[in-house]
């Protein structure tokens, strides 16, 4: 989009004529605040259109006073003695003519309590008081632009309006705050625009909004007016989220199934192009209903240059990617699945931010979002820029981004991308790449703080979401309250639980024995958190194959071992987190640029992987002993995890309420039955056969127990009844009292 420069003045400035020189100072692009030059004042009327040859003011009566060009396209003309209201016509040298509101004839849009707040970085709900607003002021209708730049010289509003000329929509600066405004009458939504700063070092940079609600389709960078008109249909959903408080989801069923909005499902006969938010709309929510899902897990939304960063690079943090449609399309999306019973979580990604001249890096001409010092404001990894989490401004930017996904979008949740990158200041650093902090540690101190405060606010405002930490290190309290020294979070990812599982899982049986600890591990350290078991996009990527290409020997193999692990991390205390694609034994390596492969299902082994995921959600949501107690003690116990030789291992989950069942898991992770194996129960009686995952429905060879199995009151390993079952081939059965 080409911009035009404000050329330097032509005309020398008369001694002695402090309007002169603050027209110069106009003309040239430098002046802070236009509307001492520009507009009515007294019975005067200025106005700056550099390429026009006449101009003329038009009375609310309609008549014209004609107008005297002062200097290099500065006109001034009197008018009647309390005129308040009137229009511009400006003549061009092609005989065109325009008529237009003056954008200088209007009062500020921000209040002083917005100026104080935003001064101060306070300001909880930034995005009512920055950006672009589609509004009604003084009776006519425009729209309202500010933006924060304290060092800037001045900034110039350009856009579709105004023909990205920057010499025309000059903004005024708000004092001390480092707001920088304009109403510019006659603009509607969709227009396109931008911010023309001119640097403390005299340099000129077109940035777009840091708080745009919507942006142009990448590869364009532009900000776009938007204005929401969606009405939203899922207030008994939010009446029933919040009902519970903050610790609700720690005891109700949470099945998140995650999803990358442009690669999950394709139109194949329309050049594959991704689904719009409005077609996701129609599929996702009855997909998941379907499936069972609790939750839906949305990687990245917000808008994003770089598609190969699968919007973990964030240019806009305020507006859904226009790569599906528009904000209310996407407000239609989580509207749908809300009323579909399903919860919306999106990543949000707080730890660095992508270098693009054109977006938040150095905007006003220094590190304003980001600290100066590359030590401590750029990552080594991934070539990004890190916030200064120590600054008011930046930390209120982020916070009520936090709040805006919540209250403008309905968010659930908010899962915190890179967390660890955020702590420690010497994250994949070497020695002297990294300053210690004020006690000579290597914690990030202000990005402590600012996580902690960032989670007080969210659970304070909205008791009913939930934030969940991507958090790959043994930092301890991260999902325990602030008051209690932790960070806040309501939930942690396991990392090493995903590591250790998947580990044990890629091994040929014979070898397991060797490393059955690493499925006995995480239960050590399982209730010190408040553990979401993540089979996630992280690991069906870069080489790493896709779960099902994990699992060892054949393909009947691969597909047993697929269904015992869905069936072993159901059962596990914790949360859980399944990528897509994974429920449906999805056989290429994910890739961004492609649909999942829906093809697969045309086989009965692929089907039966389905089918396994959709009854798994379906059992675990009817039974409380898989999430009322999935964080205390108290609801788990080992029945046998010493049968390192077998293969097998088998424990007990606990309802909280005396009234619901207890379940019992026992897996046979080697690749023959096992006929007339015993093993320890809590009551006596039949047990039924909740799940097989070898059950000719998921694909199995059918290896069973009929349906049920009988116990006796003989002691087994410690528990007073026992039961002889056949365990399946690289199977896990699921028992619940009759």
């Amino acid at each position: 989009m080409p911009t035009r420069r404000t050329p330097a003045p032509k005309n020398p400035t008369p001694k002695n004529d402090p309007l002169a020189t603050e027209v110069v100072r106009l003309v040239s692009g430098e002046h802070a605040n236009p509307h001492t030059v520009l507009g009515l004042h007294g019975d005067v009327v200025r106005a700056y259109r550099p390429d026009a040859v006449a101009m003329r003011v038009i009375l609310d009566d309609g008549k014209p006073c004609d107008m005297e060009r002062v200097r290099d396209g500065v006109f001034a003309a009197e008018v009647p003695e309390g005129t308040t209201a009137y229009t511009l016509e400006a003549t061009y040298e092609d005989g065109t003519i325009v008529t237009l509101e003056d954008p200088y004839r209007f009062w500020p849009t921000l209040g002083e309590v917005d100026l104080y707040l935003l001064g101060e970085g306070s300001h909880r709900r930034l995005w009512q008081a920055l950006g672009a607003h589609h509004r009604e002021h003084q009776g006519v209708v425009g729209t309202s632009f500010a933006v924060w730049a304290p060092s800037a010289r001045s900034v110039r509003v350009v856009g579709d309006f105004n023909l990205w000329d920057g010499r025309v929509n000059p903004m005024r600066s708000l004092g001390s705050s480092g707001i920088w405004e304009l109403f510019v009458p006659g603009v509607m939504p969709g227009a396109r625009y931008k911010f023309e700063i001119l640097t403390g070092a005299g340099a000129v940079t077109l940035k777009a909004d840091p708080v745009a609600f919507a942006a142009e389709e990448p590869p364009g960078t532009a900000s776009v007016v938007a204005q929401s008109t969606h009405q939203w249909q899922d207030g008994q959903w939010l009446a029933e989220r919040d009902a519970g408080g903050a610790a609700a989801h720690l005891t109700k069923p949470v099945s998140v199934y995650e999803v990358h909005l442009g690669s999950w499902r394709r139109r194949p006969e329309e050049d594959e192009r991704s689904l719009t938010y409005r077609e996701l709309a129609q599929e996702l929510p009855a997909y998941c209903e379907d499936m069972g899902f609790t939750h839906v897990e949305l990687m990245p939304v917000a808008e994003h240059p770089f598609g190969g960063s699968w919007g973990y690079q964030v240019s806009s943090y305020f507006a859904p990617t226009s790569r599906f449609g528009t904000p209310d399309d996407f407000r239609a999306l989580v509207d749908a699945l809300h009323q579909r019973g399903i919860g919306v979580i999106v990543d949000w990604v707080p730890a660095h931010f992508p270098r693009d001249d054109w977006a938040l890096a150095r905007f006003d001409g220094t590190a304003l979002y980001e600290h100066e010092d590359p030590r401590k404001g750029a990552h080594p990894d991934w070539g990004t820029l890190v916030f200064n989490f120590g600054r008011n401004e930046v930390r209120n930017f982020l916070i009520s981004n936090a709040l805006f996904w919540l209250e403008e979008f309905h968010i659930d949740g908010l899962r915190v991308d890179a967390v660890a990158s955020m702590l420690y200041l010497d994250y994949s650093r070497k020695a002297g790449e990294w300053i210690p902090n004020e006690f000579g540690g290597r914690e990030n101190l202000e990005a402590v703080s600012f996580l902690k405060e960032m989670n007080e606010v969210v659970y304070g405002e909205h008791p009913g979401a939930m934030t969940i930490a991507e958090e790959s290190t043994a930092w301890p309290a991260v999902s325990r309250p602030t008051y209690l020294g932790g960070l806040g979070f309501g939930f942690k990812w396991n990392m090493g639980w995903m590591h250790d599982t998947l580990d044990y899982f890629s091994k040929e049986p014979v070898y397991r024995r060797y490393h059955h600890n690493e499925l006995t591990f995480g239960l050590l350290y399982a209730f010190t958190e408040n553990f979401e078991l993540p089979l996630s996009h992280y690991e069906v990527v870069h080489g790493k194959g896709s779960l099902l290409n994990k699992m060892p020997g054949d393909r009947w193999q691969q597909l047993a071992n697929l269904r015992a692990l869905y069936a072993w991390m159901w059962a596990h205390p914790g949360k859980q987190l399944l990528f897509m694609g994974g429920e449906i034994a999805q056989e290429r390596e994910w890739s961004h640029d492609r649909s999942l492969d829906w093809h697969v299902l045309q086989w009965d082994g692929h089907r039966g992987v389905q089918s396994l995921v959709r009854c798994l959600n379906g059992l675990y949501k009817e039974t409380p002993a898989l999430w009322q107690q999935d964080f205390a003690p108290e609801g788990f116990r080992w029945i046998d995890a010493s049968d390192v030789d077998g293969n097998v291992l088998s424990f007990l989950r606990k309802p909280l309420d005396a009234e619901s069942p207890p379940l019992v898991c026992i897996a046979n992770l080697s690749p023959v039955p096992r006929h007339g194996y015993r093993f320890g129960l809590p009551v006596g009686g039949e047990w039924r056969e909740a799940l097989n995952t070898d059950a000719v429905e998921f694909g199995g060879g059918g290896v069973g127990n009929g349906g049920s199995v009988w116990a006796v009151d003989e002691t087994w390993h410690g528990l007073p009844a026992s039961a002889e079952v056949t365990l399946p081939p690289l199977g896990v059965l699921w028992l619940i009292p009759a």
